[in-house]
């Protein structure tokens, strides 16, 4: 029975899974958005979102709570410029989000396996969904003295 079993091993042994979600995680964010399976997209999703709300957090925090949020995040990522990356463009991006960085978006089935593929992005990268919706309008209300 797999009662309190919540991560998918995906096939693969811990080192394996591991460094496949990192480098699966280093390519998303130097392209801001991958093809993958559905499985591995929701596995990165699990991985990444927390990174990168650490990455978040070093811009609100003295330098020596900063440092040691990018040691956490290199432990993981295992590559400087990715850790550098997402450090100065993903985290001024999504600096006053408050959470859900990443969108999964199902593409159909692999021609090879019929796998359930999906594109997984980083959600303030895309400028087509994001042209969509109207910046808020800061409206300017005068004083009249009367």
């Amino acid at each position: 029975m797999r009662h309190g079993k919540k991560i998918n091993h995906l096939g693969r042994k811990t080192a394996h899974r591991k460094a496949m979600l990192a480098n699966m995680a280093c390519s998303l964010i130097e392209h801001k958005r991958i093809n993958t399976t559905v499985a591995k997209a929701k596995a990165l999703k699990q991985f990444i979102e927390p990174l990168i709300t650490k990455s978040k957090a070093e811009n609100n925090v003295s330098a020596e709570k900063g440092t040691h949020n990018r040691r956490i995040v290199f432990r993981n990522l295992r590559d400087k410029y990715a850790v550098t990356e997402l450090f100065s463009v993903v985290s001024e991006k999504v600096a006053d989000r408050p959470g859900g960085y990443t969108r999964i978006i199902k593409l159909g089935n692999r021609l090879g396996d019929n796998a359930d593929m999906a594109m997984i992005e980083l959600v303030d990268f895309n400028e087509l969904y994001n042209a969509g919706k109207p910046k808020k309008k800061s409206t300017r209300r005068s004083r009249r003295s009367g």
